[in-house]
């Protein structure tokens, strides 16, 4: 009687189970009033202050900020954020990742810097 062993089903068993073993990346903890699923925004920098904004979808309007945070949850193609700002006249579109990462997810922001447009979308 003769034996084969499917060479594909080995590796691929092999693999789910490293994967299944392995540890995943460690979310920070929620910041203040920013629950999963939402990008917010502070008055003051690292998180601080007055929670200013904490929006699950698309915002548009002027806000001055101290930070921001994406605290959004992984979901292909609606998992980031680009924000569009102003500091000094000068615009910017910044992409940020979800907590944890990887890639920026926070940030501290310049004095004077205004938040106009904040988008959901894709892989930055």
């Amino acid at each position: 009687m003769r034996t084969r062993t499917n060479a594909g089903a080995v590796t691929a068993v092999a693999l789910a189970t490293v994967l299944a073993a392995a540890p995943g990346a460690s979310a920070e903890p929620n910041p203040p009033g920013g629950p999963k699923g939402y990008f917010c925004a502070y008055s003051g920098p690292n998180q601080t202050g007055t929670l200013l904004l904490r929006a699950a979808g698309n915002r548009s309007g002027n806000l001055g900020v101290g930070s921001i945070f994406n605290n959004g949850v992984v979901y292909p193609g609606a998992d980031h954020v680009d924000v569009t700002s102003y500091l000094g006249g000068q615009p910017s579109t910044d992409c940020f990742h979800c907590n944890p990462g990887p890639g920026r997810y926070k940030a501290n922001t310049e004095p004077g810097l205004t938040i106009t447009r904040v988008v959901w979308r894709g892989e930055c």
